[in-house]
């Protein structure tokens, strides 16, 4: 088994909260630099997608709402 390989969010802020990726061929992992039990949460490729589409359309729908 590999070491994922992780990315820090380009939407991080200063500081220690920060979410970071790691893509695997057929997972895609998530992790919070602040979280001290270190859990890892995986979805597959389709459903990740889905998540930040869904996302990214409640951002648009909360700021056209402003």
């Amino acid at each position: 088994m590999t070491t994922p390989t992780w990315q820090k969010s380009s939407y991080c802020q200063e500081g220690e909260a920060c979410v970071h990726i790691s893509a695997a061929p057929h997972t895609i992992h998530l992790t919070e630099s602040a979280d001290l039990t270190h859990s890892v949460l995986s979805a597959a490729p389709r459903a990740f997608d889905a998540l930040l589409r869904a996302v990214k359309s409640s951002a648009v729908s909360a700021a056209s709402a402003e």
